[in-house]
């Protein structure tokens, strides 16, 4: 069994702590602590590690060695500021100002006892904290707990230097194996006793050896290089103890954390995330810190989220460790995966059958659609209205944009659910707008695409965008409706030769027309060639023609707009490609050539842009909304509004290169080359920053207050489900009418 926990978690656990003894006749003569590190060790290890900081107040001489940033709150930070330049404050602050611990009072740290007995390495500050004090008038470090030190005294007791102990978070094959018990031995530092002596009370106070669990043998991951040398591991330091020690800080301090939570700048969801195994994170709690003796443990789990809690029925120590930070109270882990898997587009079933392949425990379906319907989908939504709001706004300042559309079914055929109708700027090769139609909205899937079309034209005419022309296909009930809206419509190359193609491959098959085969590839070069080199009608209509010249080997034309042909005089080698009037094959190819329709449609043909990068966001979309997954609306939705922001994220993105520069090309092998090999640009790595800002957008507002976002998922027009216009039998009905193809009689 393993579980998905936070470092901060783990770290916890071997955090310095103490406990209260018993209130016996015989322990209420002592006084026990963990031994902290001096402040002297603290300093030393702080200016190892690079860690001082200048004080920005002005006058300040003896800087402490805990330093605080200006808070984010408005009204605080001016009062902070004018503390810093004493009333005078310049034109231009600094970007970074500190403020030492030196100029609060002590009643604006939170732990300032656990700080004062090595229990905290870093001082808190208490929310709407203010710096008052001037000049420094008492230490913070000792002037604070120097009145605790009549309260201590040490009778009769050995003091032993801390033991560390290191543990693995995942088992070793050795491990599987029969283990054993050995015996350790504890140094003993020397120390004045003073009074009567108890230690044959307690045991666990001398330097009698004391039996300790196995030591597991550490896991050694020499491949992969840690940030910080030290972090995990476990370092042995000898210092003096802190005699401004006192136990009433130890005792408060147990008691107010018995759920451990660490403090921390950094947000829940983006701290590093370990798998940890059960039988290694149980180890940790098998033995009472304080008397080393065998404690009961108690365990709970919701979904990825583990609590243990630790009791010694010896010495009545307790605490309560979590593997997570809860959120209000939602475990922090299970919001952030039902967050990473909806907004990666990623399946939360195959997910499953990985957590079940590797025994990781994992919450029920029903919470992530709970996480989706209440946090995640309102998030999304909103993300991407934020962004389309962004670009209409630049597009309405902007004048003859250049726009492409297309449809796609969520499904093959002509009985799709959902069609999704995008709407492209060509310049920028951004998608702006996404419209899903329903079939049941307009009677059938046929006409999905113009109600999808008018619903997006009527969304930028209100945001003021002036559409100079459009770039679609040959879909008849678009081109009315366009013509009709007096838009100038441009037909995609691409559409309009992959139809001739189909045609002229299907005729080539003939045995009479044989000779179409040599010509379909430069017939496809024509399409395109007239559509770039063309600025009118006119000129492209005379250029599609001067074809049926061409492959008969002539090479001037009786069209004043367009002569001659173009290219070079040159003398064939293969003299057997060339047609003749009159053949089957150049009748046939003729025929299609110059067919009304097809001259029409070359008249429009798009001199510019195509809309080859809507084709491209369609394949993006199959990452995040496969065809053979059955979706809601609003799920299909949502999925396309990530698609869309993955797609403009990575549009743009410029070709790899080498180390010494080169681009970049990796062999391809296209299916309609039918074997030939082509050069194809490697382009960078893709980001995914849309995702991180819907995690921010989650964790930090959507959570907290929910109202505003799913507010905006109810102005959504949802249509009734399919079935909703059927009625409903009943099922044992229907199960009693249960046949099979084998047997017409009931099963």
């Amino acid at each position: 069994m393993q579980f998905v926990t936070k470092p901060a978690a783990l770290i916890s656990i071997f955090q310095p702590f103490t406990c209260l003894l018993p209130p016996t006749s015989a322990y209420s003569a002592l006084s026990v602590r963990a031994p902290p590190l001096s402040l002297r060790a603290r300093e030393r290890a702080d200016m190892h590690q690079g860690r001082q900081h200048k004080c920005s107040v002005l006058g300040c001489t003896e800087q402490h060695k805990a330093v605080h940033t200006i808070p984010v709150s408005e009204e605080i930070r001016v009062q902070w500021i004018n503390f810093i330049y004493n009333g005078n404050v310049p034109a231009r602050v600094g970007k970074k100002l500190l403020v030492c611990a030196n100029h609060f009072t002590s009643d604006c740290f939170k732990n300032l006892g656990q700080y004062s007995t090595g229990l905290a390495q870093k001082l808190l500050l208490i929310e709407g904290a203010v710096p008052t004090i001037r000049c420094k008038t008492t230490d913070t470090e000792t002037a604070s707990t120097s009145g605790l030190l009549d309260r201590v005294h040490h009778v009769a007791c050995q003091t032993d230097p801390p033991t560390t102990r290191s543990f693995g978070t995942q088992l070793s094959m050795k491990t599987l194996q029969p283990h054993f018990r050995s015996t350790g031995t504890q140094k003993t530092v020397s120390c004045t006793d003073v009074g009567v002596g108890t230690s044959a009370l307690l045991p666990f106070l001398t330097s009698t050896p004391i039996k300790r669990p196995s030591k597991r043998r550490r896991l050694e991951l020499e491949e992969e290089e840690e940030e910080n040398p030290l972090e995990g591991s476990s370092v042995d330091v000898e210092e003096p103890h802190d005699s401004t020690y006192d136990p009433a800080d130890s005792a408060t301090t147990l008691t107010e954390s018995a759920d451990v939570t660490m403090e921390s700048s950094t947000p829940v969801h983006k701290t590093p995330t370990y798998i940890v195994y059960e039988n290694c994170l149980m180890e940790l709690f098998q033995v009472c810190p304080v008397c080393q003796r065998e404690c009961d443990m108690q365990k709970r789990r919701l979904g990825t989220f583990l609590s243990v809690e630790q009791r010694c029925p010896h010495c009545e120590f307790y605490r309560k460790w979590n593997s997570q930070p809860l959120v209000g109270s939602t475990p922090a882990g299970n919001l952030q995966l039902s967050t990473a898997v909806y907004a990666t587009g990623a399946s939360f079933f195959k997910l499953e059958k990985i957590f079940r392949a590797m025994q990781l425990k994992m919450f029920q379906y029903d919470s992530f659609r709970r996480h989706a319907r209440m946090y995640i989908e309102p998030a999304i939504v909103h993300r991407w209205k934020t962004a389309q709001t962004a670009m209409l706004e630049q597009l309405s300042q902007l004048q003859n944009v250049v726009l492409g559309g297309d449809l796609r079914a969520d499904s093959p055929g002509h009985c799709a659910k959902f069609g999704s109708y995008t709407m492209m700027d060509m310049r920028s090769n951004t998608v702006i707008d996404l419209q899903l139609v329903q079939s049941n909205e307009v009677g059938g899937s046929y006409h999905m695409e113009k109600e999808g079309l008018k619903r997006s034209l009527a969304l930028l005419e209100e945001r003021g965008v002036t559409i100079d022309s459009i770039v679609t296909d040959r879909h008849p009930q678009i081109q009315k409706f366009l013509r009709e809206a007096d838009v100038t419509h441009y037909y995609d190359v691409w559409h309009m030769e992959k139809g001739l193609s189909k045609k002229l491959s299907k005729i080539s098959q003939n045995k009479e027309c044989e000779k179409l085969k040599k010509w379909l590839q430069s017939i496809k070069n024509h399409i395109y060639w007239t559509a770039a080199s063309s600025t009118s009608v006119p000129e492209r209509t005379a250029k599609w023609m001067s074809i049926l010249n061409h492959v008969r080997d002539i090479h001037n034309h009786e069209d004043p707009v367009f002569p001659q042909c173009l290219h070079p005089t040159c003398t064939s080698r293969d003299k057997s490609k060339w047609l003749t009037t009159g053949t089957p094959a150049f009748c046939r190819l003729e025929k299609v050539l110059s067919n009304k329709r097809v001259l029409k449609d070359v008249g429009k043909l798009s001199p510019h842009y195509q809309t080859s990068s809507l084709e491209s966001f369609h394949s993006v979309i199959l990452r995040f909304a496969p065809k053979n997954v059955v979706f809601p609306f609003l799920g299909m939705l949502c999925r396309l509004y990530l698609a869309a922001l993955h797609f403009n994220e990575n549009a743009d993105r410029p070709q790899a290169t080498t180390s010494a520069g080169e681009p970049l090309f990796r062999l391809h092998f296209p299916k309609w080359k039918k074997g030939e090999c082509t050069a194809k640009p490697v382009k960078e790595q893709p980001t995914f920053h849309y995702v991180d800002e819907i995690l921010d957008l989650v964790f930090e507002k959507v959570f907290l207050d929910p109202g505003p976002y799913t507010d905006e998922v109810l102005k959504i027009s949802i249509p009734e489900d399919l079935t909703a216009q059927f009625e409903r039998p009943d099922k044992k009905e229907v199960i009693d009418r249960y046949v099979t193809r084998f047997s017409q009689g009931p099963v």
